[in-house]
């Protein structure tokens, strides 16, 4: 429950996935891959269906997941995300990957 709220979905909890919007699923599986705090996560686009404020709550919750020893791998189009969290990143540019920092 609390991740859920977390993710902005605690008055969700008894909504059936066909009446959540893209966004409100995208969340709850978000919640569901972190409970179990991995030690591992690879978040496909994890921002790409939010509104700027859920994305960067998105984004402190996996930031604190990697103060806890969660190791992160975020594929994302959005290149504000990089400047706004600093970490390091790989980016691929024409089929060569390159560190960025």
């Amino acid at each position: 429950m609390e991740l859920l709220e977390w993710v902005g979905l605690g008055d969700k909890v008894d909504v059936q996935p066909p009446f959540m919007s893209g966004g409100e699923k995208q969340r709850v599986a978000v919640a569901r891959a972190v409970i179990g705090q991995p030690d591992l996560l690879l978040a496909d686009e994890p921002t790409g269906n939010l509104d700027q404020a859920m994305a960067h709550r998105l984004m402190r919750l996996f930031e604190e997941l990697n103060r806890q020893g969660t190791t992160l791998l975020i594929a994302t189009h959005d290149t504000n995300l990089p400047v706004q969290f600093p970490h390091p990143v790989l980016r691929l540019d024409q089929g060569q990957l390159g560190l960025d920092g």
